[in-house]
């Protein structure tokens, strides 16, 4: 059975599963250290004596493992996810933090090669849509019969799958409502909420925007209280979305929809399937394994949707690849259930006024993935200039501003991904004085409230804790887990909205406005371009607000419109010089039947994400094509970071100059790494004043590497220094030349 750490909720009799162990996996891939072969009736004594008499690493450092590594090794299975695919290093980026310092250009291509993984895939979809129909089926009869469409998934995932929500869905339906006369035929058949139908949710709900609230990922518990608690009933759809296939959060909701279905209604199988659905990106030999994986997949009233793609191009990184083709794939069934719901309402004029120019037909969406990578590559210089820049004015310790209107959410979700994907500050708060984050985003609206509506499409939506709270304590049994839920709890309530502004406030223009050496960057959407010329628009106010400053503006066009007005309209902004400091950016758009603007927000997505992984890559934060700037206060990030260490070191004892100066040798283990890893945690706790990213795995390959190098432990100090005068990239770079 999953650990009260996982999940407290007990399943019936037909979803029990054995579980296998993931550690007779790892006997294939690494021989495990001593200790972990010893029966937990071995004295710690007698383990320490094993250990030191096999594990020569160990021996070298000095280092008998610690409790917590010894018990994270032994008992932490379902923690340990380094077997899954997403969690591999693609062979595409290998050297990626090497190639975006000397040529930035060629690092962007390697991250673009990676999103052609997606079209392959989609590419074998296309050969049996059978399942996908199913989904397009189910929404549509969704929307036609009143019932809700909820969409859940964790960390970027979920925020991305928010991303549905408010820049997809809610926006095509508001601007119908706008159209009386079609609104006036669409309401009554369909009625007038609809666009409160679909739910997009994360664990914690909105404020995991900005960062997630710790160990509420790693409950089933909490994704069955999520569901209930926006209104979810039996005959809703629903989308569970889980990029590495065994997020209990998420396991757990589609589990408790499950449960609703058979307390309601019988066991039927084909009705239960066109209402649960369940998207994941890893093998299924890989989860099987898990008992919560297994359970989900051999389940036959969920509806499972595989969309593994391959590696990320950041290893384990679902913000790239993972999450591009979930939202896409979502996205596109949503647009194909629509044109099927209206069109037996609406005339073909009509759908035409709302940009359905021809039928969807849904094969055909998916292949356009295709084209819209083709089109972002065409602009891949410009990419470059801009990353550079980017990387420039936060590596001078200025500041970058990020702003859009119809892709403020896009730029949002990439812009907060930082925190999370590479342990850099989160967005700052209002209170956050001085500022800590280097980048911040302003909505071109007037006021906080403003900004989280242009963000959300709505009213911020926290949870309620007295919901929550007496159910966690009477299910989860962990009274620390317990304690550490209910005070995050309190960081998912509504008036945390408060905390943050994202706007062109008094408050932001007076305490956080641009200075000279600061970069805006503004996206524009067609047909947005006609706020640029408007001077009394917000849009034009954020523009004139860095160039009155001296500081230096890129704009970004994902236009309709010819090239050439572009650049004509751009030069008629006072003070804007796309010739020399500032940047101008045009992707020409010729896509005739995108109507909720998929294409367009896809293609940005894909620029951010790239555009910020270089960001990211060159001040440090990724070597190699990894990010060794690892959080260790959960439990999946530790193995990550084991996994790090194990595939970094690994990596450089093989190569052909670290053979032939210190000779062959097996490699470490993952039961060395992790013990190597505990320890650095240790030792750098102690270091935390002043630092700004976690350096536990870092600290940890250059101590084993420098020891083996020089056949005698190193201290904590020395391989400190190290990380602090050299870096790991640098460091892996001249250990073997």
């Amino acid at each position: 059975m999953i650990s009260s750490t996982i999940s407290t909720n007990t399943d019936d009799n037909r979803r029990k599963k054995h579980f296998i162990p993931l550690f007779i996996l790892h006997f294939t891939l690494v021989a495990l250290p001593a200790f972990l072969l010893a029966s937990h009736q071995i004295t710690s004594q007698e383990s320490q004596a094993a250990t030191e008499k096999k594990t020569s690493l160990l021996q070298l450092l000095d280092l008998i493992p610690s409790p917590e590594s010894i018990d994270y090794v032994q008992t932490k299975i379902p923690f340990q996810l380094h077997n899954l695919l997403t969690e591999q290093r693609h062979p595409k980026t290998w050297n990626l933090s090497e190639r975006i310092t000397q040529d930035m250009e060629a690092g962007l291509r390697m991250l673009f090669a990676v999103d052609e993984d997606i079209e392959a895939r989609f590419k074998a979809l296309g050969q049996n849509s059978q399942v996908l129909e199913r989904a397009v089926q189910a929404v549509e009869e969704a929307i036609l019969n009143g019932h809700k469409i909820y969409l859940f998934g964790c960390q970027e995932t979920g925020r991305w799958t928010k991303w549905v929500e408010s820049s997809i869905w809610r926006p095509f339906w508001k601007d119908i409502q706008d159209r009386k006369k079609i609104w006036a035929k669409v309401s009554p058949k369909l009625g007038d909420a609809i666009e409160d139908r679909l739910i997009g949710e994360m664990p914690g709900a909105d404020r995991s925007l900005i960062n997630m609230l710790e160990g509420w990922e790693d409950l089933m518990i909490t994704g069955r209280l999520q569901l209930e608690e926006r209104g979810i009933d039996p005959g809703d759809v629903v989308f569970c979305v889980s990029a590495s296939g065994e997020s209990p959060a998420v396991i757990g909701t589609i589990y408790e929809a499950l449960d609703q279905w058979t307390r309601r209604y019988p066991y039927d199988v084909p009705k239960i399937q066109k209402k649960l659905f369940f998207f994941f990106n890893n093998p299924e030999e890989v989860l099987l394994p898990l008992d919560r994986c297994q359970a989900v997949l051999e389940e036959p009233g969920i509806t499972k949707i595989n969309l593994t793609t391959g590696p990320q191009a950041l290893a384990g990184s679902s913000r790239m690849q993972a999450s591009t083709i979930d939202v896409f794939l979502i996205a596109q069934i949503l647009q194909t259930a629509i044109d099927r719901a209206l069109r037996p309402i609406l005339s073909n004029k009509e759908m035409t006024t709302l940009g359905f120019k021809t039928p969807v037909v849904f094969a055909e969406k998916l292949g356009e993935f295709s084209e819209i990578l083709k089109d972002v590559k065409k602009i891949i210089p410009t990419i470059a200039h801009l990353t550079t820049l980017t990387e420039k004015t936060i590596g001078n310790e200025h500041y970058v501003t990020y702003s859009a209107l119809r892709g403020f959410n896009t730029v949002f979700n990439d812009c907060a991904e930082r925190g999370v994907a590479f342990h850099d500050y989160p967005l700052d708060t209002v209170e956050t004085m001085p500022r800590k984050s280097r980048i911040q985003v302003w909505a071109p609206v007037a006021s906080q409230e403003e900004a989280w509506s242009t963000l959300l499409g709505r009213p911020f939506r926290g949870l309620s804790p007295l919901s929550y709270k007496n159910r966690l304590e009477k299910e989860v049994t962990n009274r620390d887990l317990t304690q550490t839920l209910s005070e995050n709890l309190n960081m998912a309530e509504d008036d945390q909205q408060f905390l943050f502004d994202f706007s062109l406030s008094d408050f932001n223009l007076q305490n956080r406005r641009p200075e000279k050496g600061d970069l805006g960057i503004l996206v524009v959407i067609s047909p947005e371009e006609t706020l640029l010329k408007d001077k009394e628009s917000l849009v034009f106010r954020f523009v004139t607000q860095f160039l009155d400053k001296g500081a230096r503006t890129a704009i970004l066009f994902i236009t309709e419109k010819k090239e050439k007005d572009i650049k004509k309209l751009a030069r008629k902004i006072p003070g804007f010089d796309p010739d020399g400091k500032d940047i101008l950016a045009i992707l020409p758009w010729d896509s005739p039947n995108d109507p909720m603007l998929i294409n367009r927000l896809t293609a940005l997505k894909i620029i951010l994400n790239a555009h910020s992984t270089a960001v990211m890559s060159k001040s440090g934060r990724v070597v190699g094509n990894s990010v060794t700037a690892v959080d260790s206060n959960n439990l999946k990030s530790i193995g990550r970071g084991t996994f790090l260490i194990l595939s970094h070191v690994n990596d450089i004892l093989k190569r052909p100059d670290w053979v032939k100066r210190h000779g062959i040798r097996e490699p470490i283990s993952y039961g060395e790494a992790n013990a190597v890893l505990y320890d650095a945690i240790g030792f750098m706790n102690g270091k935390r004043d002043g630092i700004d990213q976690s350096y536990e795995v870092a600290f940890s390959i250059i101590r084993i590497l420098e020891s083996l190098r020089k056949n005698e432990a190193i201290s904590h100090e020395e391989a400190w220094g190290i990380i602090r005068d050299m870096g790991l990239q640098q460091y892996l770079k001249d250990v073997t030349s």
